[in-house]
């Protein structure tokens, strides 16, 4: 990507490549499930992976993200990470395990005990995994993070989860599923990242480590609340069913969404952190990216959210009905959340570690307030407050990122503009697809057709008019897909030169 050079730009390619994948065999394992199992037992799971997130940002701390901000690297301090996030580690998972009947007992929901407990041994499993995961990633070897993502994952849901699910096994299913992936990873991870693992408890620069892992922590716990504060009250205060409704349109509406920033944003991260003393070059990259979302992903996701009741459809049944506003309201805020998340690693790649924790921090009180109030009324309440918060948040830490760098919030208008003049033709198209298939009552033919128009009016805007893309967001198309050249040359010929010119060898 501008700025980043060859080496970022290969990262995000096999990351993209291994996204892809990943999303492929998520969405079928996830379809699967949630048909086979219904919205109740996927709501009793969601309560254990909200208690369990937690316990892995506990279990993690940061000691092994502190070996992908280190300009220098010693097996010492490989040997330190990987000693205090085993102990960790196993001390978080002991916790866990003597805690669940509280933690089922604030849930209202007595079958989340054996969940928690179960699934406490992934704190274990998640923390020794850390620092083969982040020594992957510090190399930019995103071709082997993205073929462990995808083998751990097939290994766990596609392998495990769905047959035990098709067998009757309930909840079991999706734990056995969390347990193997998370055991998957980790054997291979180290397998293709064999690393020191002698104990060492301290170290001349083990103070450094600590304080990287301390803000780690905190930051990590403040991004949690925020992200489950909703779920947290949902399971309260309404039910296992309405958890479930809400968890499973959260995740399928978040689900290209992680999936995405797990492909920019390590990638990034880790490129960035090369060029801390080069702001020029990290803050084109980062424009870069922020223009690209505006033009290219708002549009996608607001095609999404107006299709968002026929996907429910057709990927759940009509059991999962309820979802599908919940959907459409999270899909509309999900270009927020890919900001934030690459504004996050500015901050970091700038001396700013904990500015991210401390512009989030009043946010928590506004949320907490927000979903305690509307949270009880229904889940559509809480994704209304949920994707208010994710706008909010994206304005605080962007904000953050553009003085960090010295960017102007002004250049992004024009990009804004676009997006929203790609998103007008995105919701004609949807809607047309919609009205033409309406008579057939079938969400398969309503969606092809949604899909076949909007992708007619959008192609042919773009062949007509390239310039509706601007320079940058075509700059970085062409990154990726340079067979695109000719038709994107009226779009921005200087940016189409520089870009074609940095990929010769």
């Amino acid at each position: 990507m501008g700025g980043l050079g060859r080496p970022g730009v290969t990262a995000v390619k096999w990351s993209a490549v291994s996204t892809a994948a990943r999303f492929a065999l998520q969405l079928l394992a996830q379809v699967v499930l949630a048909r086979t199992l219904g919205p109740e037992i996927f709501g009793v799971f969601a309560i254990g992976m909200v208690v369990l997130t937690f316990a892995t940002f506990v279990s993690g701390f940061g000691f092994s993200w502190s070996l992908l901000q280190r300009t220098t690297l010693r097996d010492q301090d490989i040997r330190f990470a990987w000693t205090w996030q085993l102990l960790v580690g196993a001390m978080t998972m002991l916790a866990l395990y003597l805690l669940a009947p509280l933690l089922a007992q604030y849930f209202r929901e007595p079958r989340a005990q054996s969940v928690i407990e179960w699934l406490s041994l992934a704190c274990l499993l998640t923390a020794a995994a850390a620092p083969a995961t982040y020594l992957l990633q510090r190399d930019l070897n995103f071709r082997a993070v993205g073929l462990v993502q995808v083998g751990s994952y097939a290994a766990g849901y596609v392998a495990v989860g769905m047959p035990m699910a098709l067998l009757g096994w309930g909840t079991s299913a999706l734990v056995a599923a969390w347990l193997v992936q998370a055991a998957v990873q980790l054997v291979a991870s180290y397998a293709l990242k064999p690393h020191a693992v002698r104990p060492l408890f301290w170290y001349p620069d083990a103070a450094s480590a600590v304080g990287t892992g301390r803000t780690v922590f905190f930051t990590n716990i403040v991004n949690w609340v925020l992200n489950n504060m909703d779920r947290v009250l949902i399971g309260r205060l309404l039910n296992a069913q309405a958890l479930g409704l809400y968890n499973v349109a959260y995740n399928l509406a978040t689900m290209p969404n992680t999936l995405l920033l797990g492909a920019l944003q390590p990638a990034f991260l880790a490129a960035g952190a090369r060029l801390q003393n080069e702001r020029q070059r990290l803050g084109q990259a980062y424009f870069q990216m922020l223009a690209t979302i505006l033009v290219l992903a708002v549009p996608a996701f607001v095609f999404l959210a107006v299709i968002s009741a026929d996907l429910v459809r057709l990927l759940y049944g009509p059991l999962w009905s309820g979802a599908a506003w919940v959907l459409g309201t999270l899909f509309l805020s999900m270009p927020a959340y890919v900001i934030w998340g690459l504004s996050t690693p500015v901050l970091w790649n700038t001396g700013r570690k904990h500015h991210e924790f401390a512009l989030q921090l009043p946010l928590v009180a506004v949320g907490a307030l927000g979903f305690y109030f509307f949270a009880g009324q229904g889940i559509r309440f809480a994704a209304s407050v949920a994707a208010l918060l994710l706008v909010l948040r994206a304005l605080v830490v962007g904000a953050a990122a553009f003085r960090a760098l010295q960017l102007s919030w002004t250049g992004l208008l024009p990009q804004l503009a676009r997006g929203l003049l790609l998103s007008t033709l995105a919701v004609a198209g949807a809607l047309a697809g919609q009205e033409l298939a309406g008579r057939f009552g079938q969400p398969l033919f309503s969606l092809m057709a949604s899909t076949f128009i909007t992708l007619v009016l959008l192609t042919s805007i773009v062949a007509l008019r390239p310039q509706v893309l601007g320079e940058q967001a075509a700059a970085m198309v062409l990154r990726f897909v340079p067979g695109l050249a000719h038709l994107l040359r009226r779009a921005s010929p200087a940016a189409l030169v520089k870009t074609l010119g940095e990929q010769r060898p």
